[in-house]
């Protein structure tokens, strides 16, 4: 019983001290603008081999009035020569 007394006067303790703390400005969580990444760039997926990659590093196929991004030029052309 001593023994939960103890335990509870120290968890009280310890939830006061961090209280405290926060409260001073010396427990502070910030985010600053530079931890922010932007995006830049999204992933799409090839029609041929339908793998995802970055649509920067795309091969670009204008294509039933359809922008196409492929993976690779090979796959561009496997594309094209199946249609």
């Amino acid at each position: 019983m001593r023994l939960l007394i103890l335990l509870g006067l120290i968890y009280l303790c310890y939830r006061a001290l961090k209280s405290w703390m926060a409260q001073s400005g010396l427990y502070q969580k910030t985010v600053s603008s530079n931890d922010v990444k932007e995006i830049d760039d999204i992933m799409i997926k090839d029609p041929f081999c339908e793998i995802y990659f970055p649509k920067k590093d795309g091969v670009h196929l204008r294509s039933d009035g359809k922008d196409l991004y492929f993976c690779s030029k090979a796959c561009r052309d496997k594309f094209v020569n199946r249609n």
